[in-house]
């Protein structure tokens, strides 16, 4: 069994759930998920981990998104925690650009799309540059709503997968 998942299967609830939180930033999905254990293997962890988040409520998924960066920056809109914000940099790496035009046309992107639908523009990042992930908010900025949280929530959950997969070889 791998190291880290032996480690956090033997903690209490509570500090499970916190050690687990960074992967997404929504306390019901790291609770839930935490209350799953023992859990054996990284494919138990991501399944366990994408029927969780399927079954949370809009507000949950929100306390996720809201625990993001917006991408080109580096702080949340609420609090996050120090390795959340640590691995949302290495995901933005290809993406961070020191073209002012480039960041100019990602803050429009976010502010357009903050105000289309109401939350910060999530997207899985990790290898993304600018110009694709401009693309991207452009194609999604022709989404309904429902359809748009759907598309957001499913990027968390890629988001999720990779922190987790991070997390477990994090020792």
């Amino acid at each position: 069994m791998n190291k880290v998942l032996a480690r956090w299967n033997s903690l209490d609830l509570a500090a499970a759930a916190r050690e687990a939180l960074p992967c997404c930033g929504s306390l019901a999905w790291a609770t839930s998920l935490a209350s799953t254990r023992p859990i054996e293997d990284e494919g138990s962890l991501i399944e366990k981990s994408s029927s969780i988040w399927l079954s949370l409520p809009e507000d949950a998924w929100q306390e996720a998104f809201d625990s993001h960066p917006r991408i080109g920056q580096n702080h949340a809109q609420v609090h996050a925690t120090g390795e959340s914000l640590r691995w949302s940099a290495r995901e933005q790496r290809a993406a961070l650009t020191k073209d002012e035009a480039t960041k100019l046309a990602l803050e429009d992107a976010n502010r357009r799309y903050e105000e289309r639908f109401g939350r910060i523009f999530i997207v899985c990042a990790s290898g993304k540059t600018s110009a694709e992930i401009l693309a991207i908010v452009e194609t999604r900025m022709q989404n309904d709503n429902a359809t748009e949280l759907r598309e957001a929530a499913e990027q968390q959950r890629q988001i999720t997968h990779l922190r987790l997969h991070r997390w477990l070889e994090s020792e």
